[in-house]
C-alpha cells in the first residue's frame, strides 16, 4: 500500500496542476475529486475489507463531489500520512484535503494552502490507562509521552508542561498506528492528541476499556479542509460546501426531506435549494448544487451523527460543533 502511494503521489508531482490552473475545469476532464485522506481513523476516514471508504472526513469529499457532479461517488481518496498530506496538496496530487488537519496561522499563509473553514471544533487531549490512577493531566509529571511527529501536537504539550512546571519525556513517532502500538506496549503513559482522534484510536487497542480520556482540552483545534491557494474559484467551491452542509442544518433540511422542500415556499430555502436565484452560477456549479449535496450525502448534523456522534461507535458529543443556536459555535454565512 506505502509503494502504491508513494508511487501515485510522485506520477501525480510529475504532473502537477500549476497554481493558477482551473483546478473545476481539470477535476470535469478527470471525472472525479483527488480527494487526500487520512490512512485510516475511525469516524473520519477509513476503509472496509472491501476498500469502501467512510467517515466524517470522507463524506466532505463525497459533499464536494456531489456539488461538482451531482454525484457523490466521484472521488479518488489518496490515504496520506502526515508528513506527505501538505505536499500532496502543494504538488497537485490532490485537489482537496479532508484530513483532521489544524488551521494555523503558519500553515494557511506559509504553505501555499488555504484553509476554507473549520469542519470540526477540537482541542488536543490526553489518553492514559485506568490502572495509572491518573484523573487530570496536571498530574502527569515525571510521564512518558507519545505524540505525532510533525503536527501542532508536539508544541502544544511542550507548552502545557512547561506553563505547568511539569516535567515528562516525549517519544516522538511518525505514524499514528505507530503510536497506538507503543502505547498498547507500555513504551509511553501517555497518548496525546486531538480529542477526538483519542475517541478513534482507543478502538484500536487490545482492550480499549482500559484507557480513559482525561478531562482536559489544553489546544484549540479547528480541523479542517484545504486547497492549494491561487484559484480562489476552486476554493469559494470548497468552502460553500462546507457552508451548505451547515446551513442545511439550520434550515432542516435533511437527506430524506431535501426533495420535498424542493416544494417550500420559504425563500431562504427556495435560494438555497435552487430553485430561486443564482447562487450556483456564481460559483460555476449547477443550480442545484446545495440540493444535490443534501440529498446525496445529508447536512452537516447528519454527517456528524452518523460518524461520530451517538450513532457511531465513537459516541462523541456535539458540544462546540453544535448549531450556533443550539449551543455550538458552528455557523455558516448567509446564502444570498
Amino acid at each position: 500500500m506505502k509503494a502504491l502511494i508513494t508511487a501515485f503521489l510522485l506520477g501525480s508531482a510529475a504532473m502537477a496542476v500549476p497554481a493558477k490552473a482551473d483546478t473545476l475545469d481539470i477535476i470535469k476532464q478527470r471525472g472525479a475529486v483527488n480527494c487526500g485522506v487520512s490512512q485510516g481513523v475511525a469516524g473520519f476516514s477509513s476503509p472496509d475489507d472491501q476498500g469502501k471508504w467512510t467517515g466524517f472526513d470522507i463524506d466532505f469529499c463525497r459533499a464536494v463531489s456531489a456539488a461538482v457532479f451531482g454525484d457523490a461517488d466521484k472521488v479518488n481518496y489518496v490515504p496520506l500520512s502526515t508528513k506527505e498530506r501538505f505536499t500532496a496538496l502543494q504538488s497537485g496530487a490532490v485537489d482537496l484535503l479532508s484530513r483532521q488537519s489544524t488551521w494555523t496561522l503558519s500553515r494557511d499563509s506559509g504553505l501555499g494552502i488555504h484553509f476554507v473553514g473549520a469542519a470540526y471544533y477540537d482541542g488536543q487531549g490526553f489518553m492514559v490507562r485506568k490502572n495509572l490512577g491518573v484523573d487530570s493531566a496536571l498530574k502527569l509529571s515525571g510521564a512518558t509521552i507519545c505524540a505525532e511527529q510533525g503536527t501542532t501536537t508536539e508544541q502544544n504539550v511542550a507548552d502545557y508542561f512547561t506553563a505547568n512546571k511539569l516535567k515528562y519525556e516525549p517519544v516522538v513517532i511518525d505514524s499514528a498506528d505507530g503510536i497506538i502500538k507503543a502505547f498498547d506496549t507500555g513504551r509511553c503513559d501517555v497518548y496525546t492528541t486531538d480529542a477526538s482522534a483519542l475517541y478513534a484510536q482507543r478502538l484500536k487497542l487490545t482492550d480499549p476499556t482500559a484507557y480513559t480520556v482525561l478531562p482536559e482540552i489544553i489546544s484549540k483545534e479547528p480541523l479542517g479542509p484545504a486547497v492549494r491557494q491561487g484559484d480562489d474559484k476552486w476554493f469559494n467551491i470548497v468552502r460553500w460546501t462546507l457552508f451548505s452542509l451547515v446551513e442545511a442544518e439550520e434550515e432542516g433540511i435533511t437527506q430524506a426531506n431535501a426533495e420535498a422542500s424542493l416544494k417550500s415556499q420559504n425563500p431562504v430555502v427556495r435560494r438555497f435549494l435552487g430553485v430561486e436565484g443564482d447562487n450556483g452560477q456564481q460559483l460555476g456549479l449547477d443550480a442545484a448544487f446545495a440540493y444535490n449535496i443534501v440529498a446525496k450525502v445529508g447536512n452537516y448534523g447528519e454527517i456528524f451523527e452518523r460518524n461520530l456522534g451517538k450513532s457511531s461507535e465513537l459516541k462523541i458529543a456535539r458540544g462546540l460543533n453544535a448549531l450556533w443556536n443550539a449551543g455550538g459555535i458552528m455557523y455558516a454565512p448567509p446564502a444570498r
